[in-house]
């Protein structure tokens, strides 16, 4: 009798630790405590989610899927799950569940939050920084690649919606990541004289990713290594494209000397 007291006491204890929400909508067994419409549900699931209690909050969303398929509070289910998924950092499922609502749902309020947020966990999946392992350029571009796809097309399909600002700032960190990549690509041809290959990659560089930091450069030794194939145009429109582009660079005065050698 004195042990299932205590039992109780512990029990009664660590239900009292819990935040709100927790016991609000759990028992002191962990058993959900669902609500008797679909916005009740919902909410729960919402409040869990805030909570990080990420696996509870996500019964609560699948309940309102199958109990209430016709209700409005269902495709925000949908949403809410992709954004758990999200918040665990699983990835890939957060990206096919934003992926699904934006496809059974295209007209939905929320849409244009999917497919930012499809855009962003792309990029959030993809290779970063770290002190233990080679730098991020040196890794797999794939989600990178297809972040800055996605919110491309969604800055070009939804310029006004209001996800466009922070959706731009991704889009320009997933790019100067991907020009990363391109230069330290077509310096590994260039510095062994693979000059096919070092051309292609500045020009890459060039072509996807203007403005970035490597761009006068680049067309700089896109311009020698062509030259170098005698492939006199490409480096003489890698040259001009310098001196216009780039009229303050202290490159410049070498690219109009090699222009004149190439005429």
């Amino acid at each position: 009798m004195r042990r299932t007291t205590a039992l109780a006491c512990l029990s009664a204890a660590a239900l009292a630790a819990l935040p709100g929400c927790k016991t609000k909508h759990l028992s002191f067994t962990g058993e959900l405590k669902y609500g008797t419409n679909a916005e009740e549900n919902y909410q729960a699931g919402v409040d869990l989610l805030k909570d990080k209690t990420y696996p509870e909050a996500e019964k609560f969303f699948e309940y309102v899927k199958t109990k209430y398929p016709f209700s409005k509070f269902a495709p925000l289910a949908e949403l809410r799950i992709a954004d758990s998924k999200f918040a665990q950092e699983s990835y890939p499922e957060a990206i096919e569940a934003y992926k699904q609502f934006v496809q059974l749902h295209p007209n939905h309020e929320e849409v244009d939050y999917a497919e930012f947020r499809q855009g962003l966990a792309h990029f959030k999946d993809a290779p970063s920084h770290f002190a233990l392992f080679p730098p991020a350029y040196e890794k797999d571009q794939r989600q990178l690649q297809r972040a800055s796809e996605a919110l491309t097309k969604f800055l070009e399909k939804r310029p006004d919606s209001k996800y466009a600002p922070e959706a731009r700032k991704v889009l320009e960190q997933a790019n100067s990541r991907l020009a990363e990549h391109e230069w330290y690509v077509a310096e590994f041809y260039f510095k062994r004289k693979r000059w096919a290959g070092a051309v292609g990659r500045y020009e890459a560089l060039v072509d996807k990713y203007p403005g970035s930091k490597h761009e006068a450069e680049a067309l700089m030794k896109l311009a020698q290594a062509a030259a170098a194939m005698d492939e006199k145009f490409r480096a003489r429109t890698a040259l001009q494209k310098l001196i216009v582009k780039h009229p303050q660079d202290p490159r410049r005065p070498e690219a109009e000397k090699r222009l004149a050698e190439l005429r």
